[in-house]
């Protein structure tokens, strides 16, 4: 008998990100070559947007994907949430001109608040979330708090994309193929405070400063370019990480629906349950090992040296601050 198909719900459908997903996920490679999807595609209410949104979808058709049972394509997020499943939330406003951060979490507060009662409302029973669009940690955090009867584990954002960096950063500085790095690590917030881990990352089964031997590198130049490789990238390009950020996605949603290697991890935001000082109920990237069955946990007993904690308090204190500007959305 087939598999019923997954409704997956995708936000920010026609963008960038969206273009570079949603193929991938009708051909199998997010859940996999034998799983039936349903793609429910939400865009702005501008005609703009929706007219592309139209041009993906006759895409997509002419592709003939055996896995794609159907699409809808929408502006309201009460149709584009009805009975998902899964909700991929990409969409969010980008940072316009002399915008500062605090600002782009405010302008993005009520869109989340919006999704996240949708997905309260007429998602399905067995609904997760991934955030990715930006601020993603604090977007979540909103979408959670509005989407009240869902619960709080089934909520994550993605920090997957600097784990993929660092691991690249740090194989490439070793000489090696990304395969003999494991357990690459993210701490903190997706944003330029966040915390590559060096030193519980292994290459070749060994401490990753161990193995490359220039502390320095691991301190200075490793830590910048994972941190900024984003701005990077729309310094070089002219536009954000759009195919990375969707491979990463794959990545992410894949991590948490099958069961992780024994001895390893991967870099997850998920809500704090107060490990490692992190201020319970912050969405913050730790460790998080799947058991195949839905559920995680947050690996426990990952030391910290006293650079990697000082640079987790600071990442930390920036989520702690970015939830007060949002404080009046979380009630």
């Amino acid at each position: 008998m087939s598999k019923a198909p997954l409704r997956v719900a995708v936000t920010g459908a026609a963008g960038q990100i969206g273009y570079s997903l949603l193929f991938r996920i009708a051909a199998g490679e997010m859940f996999g070559p034998d799983q039936p999807v349903i793609l429910q595609m939400l865009e702005i209410p501008v005609e703009a947007a929706m007219t592309s949104l139209s041009g993906v979808a006759m895409e997509l058709d002419d592709c003939a994907f055996p896995l794609l049972q159907g699409m809808v394509l929408t502006s309201d997020a009460n149709e584009a949430f009805k009975d998902a499943n899964w909700g991929l939330l990409v969409g969010s406003k980008p940072r316009g001109p002399g915008m500062e951060r605090g600002d782009l979490i405010r302008e993005n507060g009520p869109i989340f608040t919006g999704q996240g009662r949708a997905i309260n409302d007429h998602a399905a029973s067995d609904v997760r979330i991934a955030v990715v669009g930006n601020p993603c940690n604090t977007n979540c955090l909103i979408a959670m708090h509005a989407a009240k009867d869902v619960p709080n584990e089934r909520f994550s954002a993605m920090t997957r994309l600097d784990q993929n960096r660092a691991q690249a950063q740090l194989a490439q500085k070793a000489g090696v193929t990304i395969t003999a790095v494991e357990n690459t690590l993210i701490w903190g917030n997706h944003s330029a405070t966040q915390v590559p881990d060096f030193k519980n990352a292994t290459i070749n089964g060994i401490s990753a400063i161990e193995a490359i031997g220039d502390e320095d590198w691991c301190k200075g130049e490793f830590f910048a370019t994972v941190q900024k490789r984003g701005a990077a990238i729309i310094a070089a390009r002219g536009k954000s990480s759009a195919a990375s950020a969707a491979s990463a996605l794959i990545d992410h949603v894949r991590d948490l629906r099958v069961a992780t290697k024994p001895g390893n991890w991967n870099s997850v935001c998920v809500p704090s349950d107060g490990s490692y000082g992190v201020p319970e109920g912050l969405i913050s990237s730790f460790p998080v090992r799947a058991d195949g069955e839905g559920s995680y946990e947050i690996v426990q007993g990952v030391e910290l040296d006293d650079f990697l904690q000082q640079k987790l308090q600071a990442t930390v204190d920036e989520l702690a601050g970015e939830k007060e500007l949002v404080a009046d959305l979380l009630g």
